[in-house]
């Protein structure tokens, strides 16, 4: 253990590691609830993508370690793959380099390169849908055992597909539209065609290779669908203008596997909050670095809240009533 550890290990005892000090709009307040007396922590920081939902979830990591230990506590080499996996790994490859204390792995590929980067360093993922999908565990019983841990960002995919049963009760065909290179997407897509298919629904798959065949791709569920789901898929979450801009005209209807992408190109989505999903990853952070808990007892938490929302603009536009205990989307 060295200094920095040992200086808030005195801490572990007596710290409140909850977000006690958020605002009413779940941001951090200015003042934080304590830190060390020693040198700060270093926690590197891996997000896939720039886009809503993990860049909330950073947020609110940030915000639950800044909580734990004080500004001076705590100090962040935050890095951007911008949609790369192989970025993912030169980035993981620095921060095994530079000793960094935790790593946050944001986004499936992000978790993947960590897993391959180190066996030593604490991985906490985060966005992750799948954890055995994502890291190739056969009968994944919620702990990985290794040095890597997190939060899942799955909704109930059974209720997804209810979703579109609520409001597209006459369709016929759905079109699942995801990107191939995505395992977790596949898992979402394979999980919710079975349901919808128990509904009466008749599922076409889309896959697409990356955001240079989305377009295409994209078109051809537009022209075949009555209605088109998205799971918490990152590439349609950087690139949800191309979805709306031929899905809109189409007047296809989208469900969305999260508010992000529901909020670009989407008319509905049964969807967590990601600021809190990563505040929760936080607080396991900082378990993790005081020594109260290890990363290798500490199960995958889940979020235990989901909520219906809708885009009233794009609604409106399809001219699709929404039932009452569905909530606007005001992003």
């Amino acid at each position: 253990m060295n200094g920095r550890k040992l200086a808030a290990f005195a801490l572990s005892g007596v710290m409140a590691v909850g977000l006690t000090a958020c605002g009413g709009n779940g941001e951090p307040n200015e003042s934080p609830a304590g830190g060390s007396g020693g040198e700060a922590y270093l926690v590197g920081i891996c997000q896939l993508a720039p886009h809503d939902a993990l860049d909330a979830a950073t947020r609110g990591f940030k915000a639950a370690l800044v909580e734990a230990f004080g500004e001076d506590g705590v100090k962040f080499d935050e890095q951007n793959a911008s949609g790369d996996s192989a970025n993912c790994a030169t980035i993981v490859n620095g921060f095994v380099s530079n000793g960094v204390d935790l790593i946050l792995a944001n986004a499936t590929p992000a978790l993947q390169a960590a897993q391959a980067g180190t066996n030593t360093i604490p991985v906490l993922g985060t966005s992750v849908t799948e954890y055995g999908v994502a890291l190739g565990i056969d009968d994944f019983d919620g702990l990985v055992g290794t040095n890597i841990s997190g939060t899942s960002d799955l909704a109930p995919l059974d209720e997804q597909a209810g979703i579109i049963k609520e409001l597209f009760p006459d369709a016929k065909t759905v079109g699942l539209l995801y990107c191939s290179a995505e395992p977790n997407s596949q898992y979402q897509v394979d999980t919710v065609k079975a349901s919808l298919e128990e509904l009466g629904y008749t599922c076409e798959y889309y896959a697409f290779s990356d955001s240079n065949d989305l377009a295409t791709v994209c078109q051809s569920a537009a022209d075949a669908s009555d209605v088109i789901y998205v799971p918490t898929d990152n590439t349609v979450a950087n690139n949800t203008e191309i979805v709306n801009n031929i899905c809109q005209p189409a007047g296809v209807p989208v469900v969305a596997g999260e508010e992000g992408i529901m909020g670009g190109c989407g008319v509905a989505t049964l969807s967590i909050s990601y600021y809190d999903l990563g505040v929760a990853t936080g607080k396991m952070a900082a378990k993790i670095l005081t020594g109260e808990s290890k990363v290798e007892e500490m199960p995958i938490e889940y979020a235990p809240e989901f909520t219906k929302e809708y885009n009233p603009t794009i609604a409106e536009a399809l001219g699709i009533t929404i039932p009452d205990d569905y909530v606007a989307y005001e992003g």
